[in-house]
């Protein structure tokens, strides 16, 4: 009997995506099957029920999902943040939970720059603006997505440092970047500051406004990674204080309207979640996924395992 994957989408793969990932299935002898676009989330509890595999975006793999699931052995976020999972109940009901890092990274770093030029150039609306070139960019956590974000930064001729006490310094020094003894002096140092920290516990409103108030003049925070590691009061404290703060993000903070509506010209969001949206991270992301699946269910590889 052939296994049957799942693959739920609240917001679809690209279809070249989908193309390239129903060829790796179907040359495994995999049944797939696709729920995309769906408007309840008890479609997708539904959905589950019978499937031993499940690839998601950023579809809430609940526990209510998860028991559902009664034939489910593995679920792979295809990106690189895996909040939407509970990791707990899969953990209990012995399903491994993977996700799929560095196939975003360079969609995401890309973003980044579109960011930091759309508040650099005053959202395009015919004032004067900065350039990038000679700017110091701080890069607050160095992971797959850092390293993206430093070596564009060095097409600009900007001056890169970065922050990550979970990265050794050489690592950095090795690719050209500065490394920093302390968030503190990223923040006050840099003109730019780019957000990759993962949403845990201790990230979780750790961008405050007293790091924020140690920026500099006319200095932007661009956040590409989790609305939650900025905190919100803070943030709104800060634009109030402040009449040189700039802020943009993909990940648009629930203040947004407010922002927007006190700040126009200081503060720049994107309709929707965009880092991983573009034909060729879909297509990285949905491969990765499906060939981790096979893996795994036929040689028990889970190098990707976050569970």
């Amino acid at each position: 009997m052939s296994k049957k994957v799942l693959v739920a989408t609240i917001k679809p793969f690209a279809k070249a995506a989908v193309e390239q990932i129903k060829t790796v299935f179907s040359e495994a002898g995999y049944e797939l099957v696709l729920l995309e676009s769906y408007k309840e989330q008890s479609e997708f509890v539904e959905a589950v029920n019978d499937v031993d595999a499940l690839i998601i975006r950023s579809d809430k793999c609940t526990e209510e999902v998860l028991n559902n699931a009664k034939n489910l052995k593995i679920v792979v976020r295809a990106g690189a943040g895996y909040d939407n999972i509970d990791l707990q109940v899969a953990t209990e009901n012995g399903v491994v939970a993977m996700n799929t890092p560095g196939q975003n990274s360079n969609a995401v770093a890309e973003l980044v720059f579109g960011l930091m030029i759309t508040l650099a150039r005053k959202q395009y609306l015919g004032k004067a603006g900065t350039e990038l070139k000679y700017k110091k960019i701080g890069i607050h956590a160095y992971g797959n997505v850092g390293k993206f974000v430093s070596k564009i930064a060095k097409g600009f001729e900007m001056e890169v440092f970065a922050y990550d006490p979970y990265v050794d310094d050489a690592i950095m020094k090795a690719d050209d970047v500065q490394p920093v003894t302390s968030v503190e002096e990223l923040y006050s140092s840099c003109d730019y500051i780019s957000l990759h920290l993962p949403k845990i516990k201790e990230t979780i409103n750790s961008v405050n406004s007293e790091l924020m108030s140690q920026m500099k003049k006319g200095a932007a925070i661009i956040n590409t990674a989790r609305k939650e590691v900025v905190d919100e009061e803070g943030l709104k404290r800060i634009f109030a204080e402040r009449d040189d703060f700039l802020f943009a993000s993909d990940v648009a903070p629930d203040c947004k309207d407010e922002l927007r509506e006190k700040y126009p010209e200081r503060c720049f969001f994107t309709a929707k979640k965009m880092g991983a949206q573009t034909l060729e991270a879909n297509i990285n992301a949905g491969v990765a996924a499906a060939t981790q699946i096979i893996n795994f269910l036929e040689k028990g590889d889970t190098t990707f395992k976050v569970n």
